[in-house]
């Protein structure tokens, strides 16, 4: 079973100590890895250690729970807010914990939080996993064939009963297959037919503009026209790989 690091977070010593011996009582799936007594030192630690859950009591001095998530604009790590105070649910939440639990800390409670974390960790593992397809492909071309990596792809192109397949490395491939087919064949959580021409590695989307009514780029710095019909469907995507624009 895999097992998830965590940082205890409270300025109360007895509190992280408690917490600390119910994770390694009642949730085998948590292996905590530090404490930190205040904001200043929970920052260092979660920069040096990279904890995947905090524990976060909210009511610290100086500097709180809220503020301390505030000054990170990147949270590689899911939270658990531990708090004795019952109004501060909504705010959580709004914040973008995972969840929420009162203290005194029940056991039945403290197993649900971190079932539902765990499971969101892992659906974002899952999600972002190379090893969730096959991680190479081969394409047939006029001088034999090449294998690629397809986290290498950046994107595939139409051109006629052809396709034209960019990596990573800046070289092109022509096959003589139809783009119809990859879209068969490539993963649909990795892969996004944009529309008729173009599927794209949603990994190696750069950014995206507005101008001439919405454009993708790429990492290769190719410019592609998203159809209005296919703008919710390509958010929609980008949202279930974590990824933000």
């Amino acid at each position: 079973m895999k097992t998830f690091t965590a940082l205890l977070i409270d300025d109360e010593e007895p509190g992280r100590k408690n917490l600390s011996i119910l994770l390694d009582k009642y949730c085998p799936e948590i292996t905590v890895i530090g404490e930190a007594g205040n904001a200043g030192e929970a920052k260092q630690k979660i920069l040096s250690l990279s904890p995947e859950i905090l524990f976060l009591d909210i009511n610290m001095p100086e500097v709180d729970g809220f503020d301390l998530l505030d000054s990170f604009t990147q949270k590689n790590f899911a939270v658990i807010f531990v708090t004795a105070h019952a109004e501060y649910g909504i705010k959580a939440l709004r914040a973008g914990v995972t969840d929420y639990i009162l203290k005194p800390i029940v056991i039945k409670e403290l197993q649900q939080a971190v079932k539902k974390t765990v499971e969101h960790l892992q659906q974002k593992l899952t999600a972002s996993s190379p090893a969730l397809f096959p991680d190479r492909i081969q394409l047939s071309h006029t001088n034999g064939f090449a294998i690629l990596e397809l986290k290498g792809i950046i994107r595939l192109e139409a051109d006629d009963n052809y396709t034209r397949v960019f990596t990573a490395d800046g070289k092109t491939y022509c096959v003589s297959k139809p783009l119809k087919q990859f879209e068969e064949s490539l993963p649909e959580d990795i892969f996004f037919r944009l529309h008729r021409s173009y599927i794209i590695n949603l990994y190696h989307v750069k950014e995206y503009l507005k101008e001439d009514g919405g454009l993708v780029v790429m990492e290769d710095g190719a410019k592609i026209i998203i159809p209005r019909s296919r703008y919710t469907d390509f958010m929609d995507a980008l949202k279930k790989l974590s990824i933000q624009l």
